[in-house]
């Protein structure tokens, strides 16, 4: 059987390793699978919590989470993406649950995302709604999207 392990570091925590194997995984599924040729890296990893899952050590899904005011007003979670390898096996679910659970945890009540617009009904069944009409960002369909929990 599998085994799966759930990590969420800051910056300074994560290892050099973890590090590469993270950056490699968004330009793999951002630049390369999304035909997506913009920078990956925005100087912006510094301020997040990493979010990981490793089966067997690799790691088969990822985000990125802010506390409010720094992206925007409101808390976000950022560069959602599971790997090929992790697909098809709940792990989009399990990450985007927990990290809304660790937003909860630092006091967060408001969660604004940017979300590729093919996955609007998904995010609406955390919770989410379409707080933008859709718009191009990056040459793929976007539309923002918050979650208040009150």
């Amino acid at each position: 059987m599998n085994q799966v392990n759930w990590t969420c570091e800051t910056f300074e925590q994560l290892t050099k390793e973890d590090l590469y194997l993270i950056l490699m995984e968004r330009v793999n599924v951002f630049v390369v699978e999304q035909t997506c040729p913009y920078p990956e890296i925005d100087h912006r990893d510094q301020e997040a919590l990493h979010l990981m899952a490793k089966e067997n050590g690799t790691i088969v899904a990822y985000c990125r989470i802010f506390q409010s005011g720094i992206m925007y007003d409101e808390a976000s979670i950022g560069r959602v993406l599971v790997t090929q390898a992790g697909r098809k096996k709940g792990y989009g679910k399990q990450l985007l649950s927990k990290a809304l659970e660790k937003l909860s945890e630092l006091g967060e009540t408001s969660v604004k995302i940017q979300a590729q617009a093919y996955l609007k009904s998904f995010y609406e069944s955390f919770g989410f709604k379409a707080v933008s009409a859709c718009y191009d960002e990056d040459g793929i369909p976007h539309l923002d999207m918050v979650k208040t929990d009150r």
